[in-house]
């Protein structure tokens, strides 16, 4: 399905199939995935969070932190930011989650290799996130530029109509 974005560049969206971003008259395709993040056995809530944002911040994939971008949290301390929401959410809710409940999404968006710049792809990855957001969940978007190809990860908190 075609939308416009708040740049008016036009983007084709489909989960869990290949995106395509329109720029400057040329195409970009990233194949994307959404993973579900759980506690698993042994961790914490905390723990699991930290874990993927250490993972996905790493300065050497990320050209030392240049290719992160903070939305509505500091990327930074965003693993507390998001403990900090969660703790908010079950005061003004009641509602706590189960012990296998989905306490983040981990998303991957990998793009062919040539294909965009890495600030490119972290634009994209930007853009992407704020409207599988809808702009009413904090996040950050790290463009990873270890390997052949130049790809997004993203963590932010489990998104639910509730929250």
């Amino acid at each position: 399905k075609l939308r416009q974005n708040d740049k008016n560049i036009p983007t084709a969206v489909c989960f869990g199939r290949p995106l395509f971003f329109f720029r400057g008259g040329l195409i970009a395709m990233a194949t994307t995935r959404i993973m579900p993040l759980h506690i698993g056995k042994g961790r914490t809530e905390s723990s699991a969070i930290s874990a993927i944002i250490d993972y996905v911040a790493n300065p050497q994939k990320t050209d030392h932190g240049r290719l992160i971008t903070g939305y509505e949290c500091d990327s930074r301390v965003a693993d507390a930011e998001f403990m900090l929401a969660k703790r908010q959410y079950i005061v003004t809710t009641g509602r706590v989650r189960g012990a296998d409940d989905v306490i983040a999404y981990h998303v991957r968006q990998a793009f062919v290799p040539g294909e965009v710049t890495p600030e490119e792809a972290n634009r994209i990855g930007v853009e992407f996130a704020r409207r599988f957001t809808k702009d009413d969940h904090a996040f950050i978007v790290c463009t990873h530029i270890d390997r052949a190809h130049v790809h997004n990860v993203r963590p932010d908190r489990a998104m639910r109509k509730a929250v």
